[in-house]
């Protein structure tokens, strides 16, 4: 009986780069199968999930492993080519990479302006588009909170009356009380509600407090420049039932304002884009991360901003965003958030080595430095203009980076309230993120997580494992980014997801 000749490793596995000792199984490899890998053959030794790795060549105990044509890690065993490559053979370690601050920088061709793309979008007074119409009842404190939901409840139908609002929202979260006044818990707390209350996709908001909290209304207001939003507080008010009607009074006088406002043919340049993965697997950094960068870079050429966030998710690959960094001094920024947060971690005993989840584990993501190497993916090829603290303005054209974390809606909620217009979340595993003030489209990295989750996912980036070109499914991404700004409605948005997932960070101590 004559064996079956082996079968192309390209036509089982994803070879990010061609000095990789890995391959990214495209579908599960079973234990035994032949393969030829540019004249070298050998067998699978285990069976390959699809989106784990497999190993190309023998590699020796403590050698370095390579993915994407970077090192991801170290073996902790021997392992032979056709073996399984994963936690129980490779681990992260210390690396010493070399500062060479915008060595890559290379500068952006525009579109020409007969090329400008455009989309619908609401021009507020300040200049900037929005992308949705609300109407926001902030707390101050995590004690009006309740108060905040009860109001919203009496508006949950107000398309009917008002077409153009998108909705009343409750701007809710646990914290404004219990850390110390003018911290640096509270100045990002009041960026945060600063940036939700002038935020482009805001039309109107009203404040709520209790009356006695440390971020009192009087001080976010003074602190953020939100002179002329209605303040009201539980305890001036006479408690909860008054305050509701009070305020609910307010939405009403607001309400006709904001459904005056109408969308305008804008160009895309006026768009801030957040990008974020979350459930991230093997082949995020394949698919949805490239394409979504392909999307990046298409959207810097016409004139428009995108933003990076996830401080501990560029840990092991922040060398290639310091060699596109705009100049040294933008390089230095990024380090010193880079360094701030590996101390930060060692006062609590923590190693950022730890970022991988259970759920990226068990998807085929084995280190650190692997899924931060695929998660950079996303901010596409073009220099890095700018790096901000959490929840500050972002103000320059071009990709910014945002020191945030990698908890998905601590994250996104200081890339919106920086902000960011749209956000692109990129997953593997299935999110089912949302934002009530800004929409979030949802990229899966397979056709069979689409399809398992059609009704979360929103763009479906499996055919380039196919052998799609990752140029169409990035324009895909990209027209999808321009519909879903013009007003189409996410998934997440018709599921009725985002406020819950509204949450400010918090570092310090709770007194």
């Amino acid at each position: 009986m004559s064996m079956s000749p082996p079968l192309p490793l390209h036509r089982l596995a994803v070879i990010a780069h061609a000095g990789d000792d890995v391959a990214v199984a495209r579908q599960r490899i079973p234990a035994g199968s032949l393969i030829n890998d540019d004249g070298a053959s050998f067998s699978a030794l285990a069976e390959i999930p699809a989106g784990h790795k497999l190993a190309r060549r023998t590699l020796a105990s403590g050698g370095a492993v390579r993915r994407y044509g970077e090192i991801i890690g170290w073996a902790t065993a021997p392992i032979a080519a056709g073996d399984h490559v994963h936690t129980h053979n490779l681990a992260c370690g210390q690396r010493e990479v070399p500062f060479e601050p915008s060595i890559n920088s290379r500068p952006v061709e525009p579109y020409p302006e007969e090329k400008m793309r455009f989309f619908e979008g609401f021009r507020r007074p300040d200049g900037r588009v929005g992308t949705r119409n609300c109407v926001l009842v902030l707390s101050t404190v995590n004690c009006s909170a309740s108060v905040c939901q009860m109001v919203r409840e009496r508006f949950r139908d107000i398309g009917r009356e008002y077409p153009n609002v998108d909705g009343v929202f409750a701007v809710t979260h646990p914290g404004g009380c219990g850390s110390a006044a003018h911290s640096e818990d509270h100045r990002m707390l009041m960026r945060v509600l600063g940036g939700s209350a002038r935020h482009p996709n805001t039309a109107a908001s009203v404040i709520v407090g209790l009356g006695c909290e440390k971020n009192l209304a009087s001080t976010l207001v003074a602190d953020q420049g939100l002179q002329g939003i209605p303040c009201h507080a539980i305890q001036d008010l006479g408690g909860t039932g008054k305050t509701v009607e009070a305020v609910a009074a307010a939405i009403r006088l607001v309400l006709p304002r904001a459904n005056a406002h109408r969308r305008t043919r804008e160009p895309v340049s006026e768009l801030v884009l957040a990008t974020k993965c979350g459930g991230s697997d093997g082949n995020s950094g394949i698919t949805a991360n490239p394409a979504l960068g392909w999307a990046v870079d298409e959207l810097i050429r016409h004139g428009g901003t995108a933003v990076l966030g996830e401080t501990p998710e560029i840990c092991g690959a922040e060398h290639l965003l310091i060699r596109r960094a705009a100049d040294p001094e933008v390089a230095r920024k990024l380090i010193e958030r880079v360094e701030w947060w590996q101390q930060w971690c060692r006062l609590f005993g923590v190693s950022l080595d730890a970022n991988p989840s259970p759920g990226n584990i068990d998807a085929g993501i084995t280190t650190l430095f692997e899924k931060s190497l695929g998660a950079i993916l996303k901010g596409g090829t073009t220099p890095l203009r700018r790096v901000v603290r959490y929840a500050e303005p972002i103000s320059s054209r071009g990709l910014v980076f945002m020191d945030t974390p990698g908890y998905d809606p601590v994250s996104v909620t200081g890339l919106i309230a920086g902000g960011a217009t749209v956000v692109a979340f990129t997953t593997g595993c299935g999110s089912v993120f949302g934002s009530t003030l800004v929409p979030t489209i949802k990229l899966a990295t397979t056709s069979d997580l689409f399809r398992r989750m059609q009704q979360d996912m929103d763009v479906d980036c499996g055919p380039i494992l196919a052998g799609a070109p990752l140029e169409a499914v990035g324009a895909s991404v990209f027209e999808k980014l321009i519909a879903v700004a013009s007003g189409e409605r996410t998934r997440s948005e018709a599921l009725g997801i985002g406020e819950a997932e509204f949450l400010p960070w918090s570092l310090g101590p709770v007194l």
